[in-house]
């Protein structure tokens, strides 16, 4: 397969949990905070890994099974919400190298499209220190279509002035390579971070060990 030509690159939209930020304990424990409020077992933390990536109603839903009701799901995902508000900065954190690696890419209009909701990751995001970096963020519940459908990701590229063909999507998952995919976009997998990804089904164009390493790659093609 030949290596892919970043030179055309002009505009970065990152996926936001296990790609600029590690918010894994955060979301397990108010995941199972919302289980054990709901009168059901907690579950292992691997397993609630497995469940994060397609925002916060389907992580909810997943974690409470096929045998709840409408109201249920409702009741928890209310619940969950408020809860990860009042813990979203207990234990997340920036992954090493990011505030590093977006300083460097300053140059480049970049922005966040995650299927977290948005208001959420905004206070994340400014909480970090992070915010300043981002010509735009948006959410799970900012349109009506969540990743991987590529409506964000046309709405991103249309504000920051950028064709598909000149777009790098940077993410931890499957998710984040479908919607680069159905956008037309570049598509970066980070090998950090806690989202599922089947890499012989949705191959992303490079891999990378730390975000630092995608400013020199920006630069050559350049």
């Amino acid at each position: 397969m030949l290596a892919p030509n970043f030179s055309s690159m002009r505009a970065l939209i990152f996926d936001l949990d296990g790609t600029l930020i590690d918010s894994k304990q955060d979301l397990i424990r108010s995941v199972n905070a919302m289980l054990v409020e709901m009168g059901r077992e907690a579950l292992h933390q691997d397993t609630i890994s497995g469940y994060i990536g397609h925002g916060a109603p389907k992580l909810v839903a997943r974690a409470l099974g096929n045998g709840a009701s409408e109201e249920e799901r409702e009741r928890a995902l209310k619940f969950f919400l408020a809860h990860y508000e009042g813990h979203k900065l207990d234990s997340t954190r920036a992954y090493p190298g990011v505030a590093e690696a977006l300083e460097q890419l300053h140059e480049f209009p970049m922005a966040v499209l995650t299927n977290k909701p948005v208001r959420v990751s905004n206070r994340i995001l400014v909480g970090l220190g992070l915010a300043q970096y981002f010509r735009a963020v948006y959410g799970g519940n900012s349109f009506e279509t969540k990743k991987p459908d590529p409506l964000g990701a046309n709405k991103i590229l249309e504000e920051l002035g950028a064709s598909a063909g000149e777009a790098l999507m940077i993410g931890d998952s499957e998710v984040d390579v479908q919607t680069a995919r159905n956008a037309g976009t570049l598509a970066a997998a980070v090998n950090y971070g806690f989202g599922a990804h089947d890499r012989a089904s949705y191959p992303a164009d490079i891999y990378l060990d730390r975000l630092t390493d995608l400013p020199p790659l920006l630069r050559n093609g350049r």
